[in-house]
């Protein structure tokens, strides 16, 4: 009888509700059931509800509704977070839709980093530049609609997420920026690079070989191009695995295959922490996850390339082959995307949508998104010549 009681209460509450209304409380719930990161992002996620619910109430068509979920996943401020759908307005997703990393230092935002081949590099923006406005907006103005409305003092990381995804752009317009307050600068929207191959190879000077993954670690199909790469390489004196172009992540399977070509045993790469066991029920939930050995290693010595485009599953590779202590790492900051994602679909609109359900770590029990390569340094090209001096040394 209690349970008919309880069954007749739920149904009896969304009675009357918009599909709107009753997708933004499916949306809020699972966010606050399984989002891992509220103890890092600080977000008020009652607040959030309180802030965005009184514009769900008026809400008659999916546009509108799209267009608020964005608003509200800004909460969360990560490019983790996102939708499966997007409008011509949507902004280009972080980081696979932009070509410029922007810093905020002494409350300017700085160009950090440029992405190789793409239109602000082709532009002439140069790392070190100030970016004083967006279109013809005060940058300062025109970042402030991807801010945290529930957060009442924003941090660095909010400002450099909220100027990222103003500059990724919209899918509707054009980018133009003013820089050092005397220059300005239009730029193309970020396009596919149009790449026919998921990895490029070659034999460098001083018989080192180099191996790029294009943005395809999410492709099954990369693990066996990989293999016949490494092994047209296998009398190199070492190898350079540059995963400055893998923006959009991956899959586990494909970073376990290539990994394990360059180990001789088993062993942990990284570790999982499964947060919403603990806040549901009580229990903690902790893993290591290991890589295996995987055909003949390759046992020279292994530079691994990072940088802004190093993204998700590129950033466990990263953490993995230091953790390992396989390969020296060499390069800046990576993409910043919070811990392994889940998908779900919002049942009477069906809008997906995406979030961060487990936190990942470095093997030592650093959080992956705060790793910093033991050679820091920001030119791409001072990058690649620092990996191929690691290897000269080590002959």
């Amino acid at each position: 009888m209690l349970r008919i009681i309880i069954i007749l209460c739920v149904v009896s509450s969304s009675f009357g509700q918009t599909k709107y209304q009753k997708d933004f409380e499916n949306y809020w719930k699972i966010v606050d059931q399984y989002f891992a990161y509220f103890d890092v992002q600080k977000t008020d996620w009652n607040e959030v509800r309180r802030i965005y619910q009184p514009s769900v109430d008026t809400i008659q068509n999916d546009d509108d509704f799209i267009r608020l979920l964005e608003m509200t996943n800004n909460e969360l401020y990560n490019g983790h977070i996102g939708l499966n759908t997007n409008l011509a307005s949507s902004s280009r997703l972080l980081p696979t839709g932009t070509d410029i990393w922007v810093s905020y230092k002494n409350n300017c935002f700085i160009i950090s980093a440029i992405r190789e081949g793409f239109p602000a590099e082709k532009s002439g923006l140069l790392l070190g530049m100030e970016i004083t406005g967006y279109n013809g907006i005060v940058i300062s103005e025109a970042i402030k609609r991807f801010l945290p409305k529930s957060i009442k003092k924003h941090t660095n990381r909010m400002y450099e997420y909220a100027a990222n995804l103003l500059i990724a752009g919209t899918h509707n317009t054009k980018r133009r920026l003013n820089v050092n307050d005397s220059l300005t600068f239009n730029l193309e929207n970020v396009k596919n690079n149009g790449l026919a191959t998921l990895v490029e190879a070659e034999v460098m000077d001083h018989n080192i070989g180099y191996i790029k993954i294009n943005n395809s670690l999410g492709d099954n199909n990369t693990i066996q191009i990989f293999d016949k790469v490494l092994d047209s390489l296998w009398n190199t004196n070492g190898i350079i695995l540059d995963l400055r172009d893998t923006p959009s992540g991956g899959n586990t399977t494909v970073a376990r295959a290539i990994i394990g070509r360059f180990i001789a045993k088993e062993a942990p790469y990284q570790r999982h922490s499964f947060v919403y066991e603990e806040k549901l029920y009580g229990v903690r939930r902790n893993t290591i996850e290991l890589v295996s050995s995987r055909g003949e290693t390759y046992e020279k010595p292994l530079v691994v390339l990072c940088g802004r485009w190093t993204g998700s599953m590129g950033e466990g590779m990263t953490i993995g082959f230091d953790g390992l202590n396989r390969a020296e790492i060499v390069g800046t900051d990576m993409g910043d995307l919070l811990g392994a994602i889940y998908n779900y679909t919002l049942p009477e609109t069906n809008i997906g949508f995406q979030i961060p359900v487990e936190k990942l770590f470095h093997i030592n029990g650093m959080p992956r998104e705060d790793f910093s390569p033991k050679h820091y340094i920001l030119d791409t090209q001072d990058q690649l010549q620092k990996a191929i001096d690691i290897i000269k040394e080590s002959l």
